[in-house]
């Protein structure tokens, strides 16, 4: 691929833009693979992309039922944060966060990453307590969090109500400055065309039927719509579909996956600075580069495949902000969707081997699946390499739920479950 670059922008601007090349390559599928990756998100493609550049193995298919990116990682609310409380929480989310900071230069795509902050309200004394502890655990473990007055929260988001008359009183907040916003579409994009760059076949459109195994257990390959495409290894990284691929080679995993719902308003000109999360009223807020207020709820109470999601949780959603932000109560909202989260018991992910021989699988990351992209991709490209979990995701295996080593993340997950 060309590198892309100022001169390369300059360059096809002279030519009327004509020249740019494909991002990837579509081939056909080949009859075997070293590996396949289930699941063509931002996990899936970018575990691809470090197992060639890290790890020198090239023949490589990501295999999407539908297009890259149409899943979890294009319908969600773009917030990139690494303040979670438990230490094997911190290793990953910080890692991640690491990792976004200098990804746009690795992958030689911008993926947007916006270091604006993440301010997380308290309305109440346990919300104060709560968000202490996770201040005090995240700065011994040398994460930046900082606890806010009133006051100070105001001055850092001016459209925030912090008067003692409100609805949702505001007694103070947690912020990590360091945190902020991504573009979720280029994320996947740029890890693609990396990806491709180095061998990887990306192959759309497939739709996994079933898995294979051989007569000692271990996987041989993938049944899809298109044919049987062999494999060596397989990881599994498909959101809220994982227990059903992985329920194909007969393995059960502690997964509900449940709608969660987002929208955007109508474009405003740039009024909002930061990210702001509530957990208390289960609603979070930002605006994007085109001036759209981006809002976030809760899961809906129920499991479910649907990414279309019941309308009371929107409105229980807009009814929160709109108190927390009364300057926004005119305005227009555009765009309502939902994405299928795949949540555990403790909410936190599970990146692990399974019973099955070179079967792997990446889940579990409920709602924080993008802020985890590349981090996540990271340490399950090294999980299948390896066969082995690095040491950064040695507590997510599925071994917790044997031994009873829970990694209780739901109040750090800042939304309802």
């Amino acid at each position: 691929m060309r590198k892309y670059s100022v001169f390369a922008l300059a360059r096809e601007a002279m030519r009327h833009h004509k020249g740019w090349e494909k991002h990837w390559t579509s081939p056909e599928p080949k009859s075997e693979y070293d590996v396949i990756i289930i699941g063509g998100g931002g996990h899936g493609m970018g575990a691809a992309y470090y197992l060639a550049k890290e790890h020198g193995i090239t023949n490589i298919a990501v295999i999407e039922k539908g297009w890259v990116g149409g899943g979890n990682t294009g319908r969600n609310t773009t917030i990139v944060r690494s303040n979670y409380l438990y230490d094997e929480s911190m290793d990953i989310y910080e890692h991640s966060l690491k990792m976004w900071e200098g990804l746009s230069l690795d992958l030689n795509y911008n993926v947007m990453f916006s270091p604006r902050g993440v301010m997380m309200l308290s309305h109440n004394e346990h919300d104060r307590q709560s968000f202490k502890r996770h201040v005090h655990a995240n700065r011994l473990y040398g994460i930046d969090n900082e606890w806010l007055t009133p006051v100070q929260a105001k001055e850092y988001c001016p459209p925030l109500d912090i008067s003692a008359s409100a609805r949702y009183p505001v007694n103070g907040a947690a912020l990590q400055r360091r945190a902020g916003t991504a573009r979720h579409d280029a994320v996947v994009w740029g890890y693609g065309r990396a990806a491709s760059d180095r061998g990887v076949h990306i192959i759309q459109n497939c739709e996994v039927k079933g898995i294979r195994r051989g007569a000692d257990g271990a996987v041989t390959g993938v049944e899809t719509n298109r044919g049987f495409i062999g494999a060596k290894k397989i990881g599994v990284s498909a959101s809220g579909h994982n227990s059903v691929v992985m329920a194909m080679a007969d393995v059960r995993l502690p997964l509900e996956s449940q709608p969660l719902q987002a929208l955007v308003s109508e474009p405003l000109k740039p009024i909002f600075p930061c990210v702001v999360m509530s957990n208390s009223v289960h609603a979070y807020i930002s605006q994007s580069d085109k001036g759209e207020l981006v809002i976030g709820a809760g899961t809906d109470q129920y499991n479910s495949y649907s990414q279309t999601g019941g309308l009371q949780i929107i409105t229980h959603t807009l009814d929160a902000i709109c108190e927390l932000f009364p300057i926004f109560r005119r305005v227009k909202m555009m765009r309502q969707w939902g994405g299928i989260t795949d949540n555990t018991p403790d909410r936190s992910p599970i990146q692990s081997v399974t019973p099955v021989p070179n079967l792997f699988v990446n889940c579990g990351w409920g709602t924080g699946g993008f802020k985890a992209t590349p981090g996540s991709a990271h340490l399950f490209a090294h999980l299948i390499a390896k066969g082995e979990p690095h040491k950064l995701a040695a507590g997510l295996t599925l071994e917790r739920y044997n031994t009873g080593r829970l990694i209780d993340e739901a109040a750090a997950a800042a939304v309802a479950h």
